[in-house]
């Protein structure tokens, strides 16, 4: 089992990184191998909608979303984390994930089991925690849950380890993680993915 982590707060060592290597610990302690990136403090533009993407099987800009694209499409699993500026993801992360979804639309991501982490002072966290589902969810991705929504607060650098609660959540998500990516590794063996019909897009207008 593999799981990809990805940091998107601008702080390397800020709460963020404590939610997320909370995670580690137990992804760790069951074997399953972590790749963690830090990419909150990367200049990462946005999505211009060029789909050229569709032509070359990656990003037209060339930055760490193409570095890390190989590597969340071998991952079992997949963990955004995310500071909430103004009751939503911080800017960096939402460039990073458009881009990322995006240039691997044609790849398949269905049985990959994703989960989105938040960090707050105080509000705007289920708000963000929503944001971050909806890139799961259209991509046939099965999305882990806690005990509690996958929250933990703390304003200044360091203060989410007094979260006990928060990092407990965290620790019941990497197990749930887990037992899930085995779940549904065992389910492909056995009874395969399930069947996709052909896309049919279509717009409100028609």
């Amino acid at each position: 089992m593999k799981v990809l982590l990805v940091n998107g707060s601008p702080k390397a060592n800020g709460n963020t990184s404590i939610a997320l290597n909370e995670m580690i610990k137990v992804f760790e302690a069951e074997g399953v191998e972590t790749n963690y990136f830090h990419i909150g403090n990367k200049v990462i533009r946005g999505c211009v909608a060029c789909q050229s993407c569709f032509n070359l099987g990656h990003c037209v800009f060339k930055d760490v979303v193409n570095e890390i694209a190989p590597i969340f499409m071998e991952a079992d699993g997949f963990v955004i984390g995310a500071p909430v500026y103004y009751g939503s993801p911080n800017g960096t992360a939402i460039s990073f994930l458009d881009r990322l979804f995006y240039s691997t639309f044609t790849q398949d991501k269905s049985g990959k089991v994703g989960a989105g982490v938040v960090i707050s002072r105080r509000g705007g966290s289920s708000a963000a925690f929503d944001v971050l589902n909806k890139y799961f969810l259209m991509n046939n991705m099965a999305v882990a849950g806690s005990q509690y929504w996958n929250m933990v607060y703390g304003m200044n650098p360091g203060e989410a380890t007094q979260d006990a609660e928060g990092l407990q959540t965290m620790r019941t998500l990497a197990r749930n993680m887990i037992f899930l990516m085995k779940s549904i590794a065992l389910g492909k063996e056995k009874f395969g993915l399930p069947v996709h019909e052909e896309w049919t897009p279509t717009h409100f207008i028609r």
